[in-house]
This record gives structure tokens, sequence and C-alpha cells, in this order.
């Protein structure tokens, strides 16, 4: 049975806009925790009296209201309320920053680790649970939890605004990468008996889209949205029937979202306009050579090969040498994506074995190649890659 259409809407309204709800009440209190607690409470309060009386005319300015007397009551209960206005009427005028950016950029601080930033992230910004986060990446619940936990304390003492002006493309880096690595972790899932999370890819779609309008002036914000926007476009086409892996020279392209390539399309060309293309605008252009590509032969794999090597030069890496090494092997033929195959510290990785194995099975080493795609398979944690590969090196 589906849930009542009051409970849909408060949902529908609380996924669109808790983020902009804990930012506001965040820049108010200084205290992240507090903010959340204070909008999950208001939510409450929605759930209960909406059904009832209605929903209001601007139910996300409801929610604001609501949470900001939640947090000043839970001020006052901790005897702070005076001195947290004290705090506040010595600052200076605040700059007009949109509270959404600030929030992205506080949770997404390098104080955080890594897995803290990705968890609080969705938190904030894309309204999941804890229990979602948790079933999305295949970790128990409490240990999300906890990250979150450990992610909030650490930000206890960060003042939440955006960076002054000089830190702020390191820590733009850091939002760039957090929202990088929910999509790739969506895209292909390290582990599990999914190859993609649609979810995830889409929440990290939706996070590159409001940074995007939020930065308009940067290259690599707009370069990140051009890749995912890209990248999304095959999600349907990259799965076959029974959940299996389909391969891009084997999807069916007339299933790519044309929508989500033209906007991607039109958010390269933002990136160019703004400045020199950085790494994800780089990985966006390699995108875009797959997407205006009407059937799989039609590649260009020679330009493909180009930004790869553009690629190197501006974030070296040996997962870009893996990826240039596929693109040099079909614009030159699979000995010479060999040889820079053969010299990559990726001792350990699926992939690693598995593009050795498709290069060595078009050089017509077909003993080397099954072994190369036994050894892909033994090495993946992910249910359906594993089933790919074994169903390649027994071909």
């Amino acid at each position: 049975m589906g849930l009542p259409d009051p409970i849909r809407t408060i949902e529908a309204v609380w996924r669109i806009e808790s983020a902009k709800v804990i930012a506001t009440v965040a820049r108010m209190t200084g205290d992240i925790g507090l903010a959340e607690e204070s909008a999950q409470d208001a939510f409450l309060l929605a759930v209960e009296t909406w059904p009832h009386e209605g929903v209001p005319e601007n139910p996300g300015g409801w929610l604001t209201t609501t949470a900001k007397r939640k947090a000043i009551d839970q001020l006052r209960r901790q005897g702070v309320y005076e001195e947290k206005l004290r705090e506040l009427a010595q600052q200076p005028p605040a700059r007009p920053e949109p509270e959404l950016l600030t929030l992205i950029f506080t949770a997404c601080h390098p104080d955080v680790a890594v897995e803290g930033r990705l968890a609080l992230t969705l938190r904030l910004l894309g309204g999941l649970t804890t229990a979602e986060i948790a079933r999305a990446f295949l970790v128990p619940e409490p240990t999300v939890g906890q990250r979150i936990y450990r992610a909030k304390a650490a930000l206890r003492k960060v003042p939440i605004e955006l960076p002054p002006a000089e830190e702020l493309p390191a820590r733009l880096a850091s939002v760039l990468e957090v929202i990088y690595l929910i999509f790739n972790e969506g895209y292909s899932a390290t582990s599990g008996d999914s190859w993609t999370r649609n979810d995830l890819c889409f929440e990290a779609l939706r996070l590159s889209r409001v940074l995007a309008a939020l930065m308009p002036t940067s290259s690599e914000a707009s370069g990140l949205q051009a890749l995912l926007e890209i990248q999304s476009s095959r999600l349907n086409a990259r799965i076959g029937p029974g959940g299996e892996p389909v391969l891009l020279a084997d999807q069916d392209r007339t299933r790519w979202d044309r929508l989500l390539i033209r906007r991607g399309l039109e958010a390269l060309t933002r990136a160019e306009s703004t400045g020199v293309l950085g790494p994800y605008g780089l990985q966006a252009a390699i995108a875009a050579v797959h997407a205006r590509a009407g059937v799989f032969a039609d590649t260009d794999w020679a330009r493909m090969a180009a930004l790869y090597q553009l690629l190197a030069h501006v974030a070296p890496s040996p997962i870009v040498e893996l990826n240039r090494a596929v693109a040099v092997g079909m614009a030159e033929g699979p000995e010479a994506g060999l040889k820079i195959v053969d010299g990559l510290p990726l001792e350990g990785n699926p992939h690693l074995s598995a593009v050795r194995g498709d290069l060595l099975e078009r050089s017509g080493r077909v003993e080397e190649a099954r072994a190369a795609f036994l050894k892909a398979a033994e090495l993946t944690r992910n249910v359906q890659e594993k089933a790919l590969y074994e169903q390649r090196a027994r071909a």
C-alpha cells in the first residue's frame, strides 16, 4: 500500500528543502548538529500537523521558521542563548553568502575524514537517512552513525562560513572530490550484488548541479556537472535484464538519455568558457567523445587518447594511465595499450587485470587473456562484475 498523499508531499518537500533549512539554522547557531536536529524536529512536527491542517503555502519557509524556533528553544534550555546573541552582535555583518554553498564547504572541510565527508554530505545535502547511506555503501548502520558523529565533532571548532579567498581553491577541490566519489560508488559499485546504484549517482548529480549553479564562474564545478550528466545518461544502458553489466561496446545507444547528454554538453561549454579545463572538465570532454559517437565504431579514439594524455599531465595517476591504455589500445592497436598497462603499479586492482585481458584477447594471446580475466574475477568484490569476468574467461 502506498503512503498517504500528505505524507508523500511532506517527504518530497523534505528532500528538496532540508539542506536549505539546515544551512540557514547552522549559520544562525554555528552548530551543524543542532541545526540538523532542529530541522528534523520541524519535519516531525510537519508530519503531525500538515495532514490535518493542510500543507502551508510556503512549506520550505514553514520548516525553516519552525526549525529556527526549535533551535532557539534548545539554546535556551542549554542556558547559552544570551551568550549566542552576544556573539552574533559582536560579529561583523555577514557577507551575502548562499547558505547552501556554505553548508557544502563546511560538510567537506579537510579536517573531516573522507568517509565522514561522504556520509555527512549525503545526510545534510542529500537528505538520506543513516540507514539509506549504510545500504548504499554496504556498511553497518552503526558504522555510518559513528562516521557522521565524528564528522560533526570535528566541525564543532570550524566556523560555518565560506573559506577565505586564498583557501577557496583547495577547499573547492575537497567538495568536488566528495561529490565525485559519491557518483563513482554509484556508477561502478566496489562491492555487493548490483553493478550500479542509481540513487547515489543521481544524488551526486543533483549536488553537482547545485554547486555549479552556486559557483557559475568555476570551470571545474561546471566540468564536474558536465561529467556526471554525460555519465548518468548511460545508466539505463549499462545494465542488462538480469542485472548483468553491459560493456560500452555492447550498449544500445538509443537508450542513452539525450536530455542528460545535452545538459552535459552545455555544462562542458560553460566550463570551457570560464577557464582552462581541469581534471573534471577533461574527463567530461572524454565522456563527450563517447556521447557524440552514434555507434561504438564511430568513436574518435585518437582524440580520446590525446585528452587522456592531457589529463595524465594535469592529474597524473595510475588509474588515468589505465584508461589511457584503453584509448591508445583502440587508436594504435592492443600492443601499444599493453606497453602502458604492463608498467602500472596497480597490483590487486581488478580493472587492471580486466583491461589487460581485453588487450591480450585482441592481440590473439588467448590463454594469457583467460588468465587475466580469471584474476580480475578473483580480485573484484562485486558479484555482477565477477560474473562478467568469469564469462569473458570462458568465452
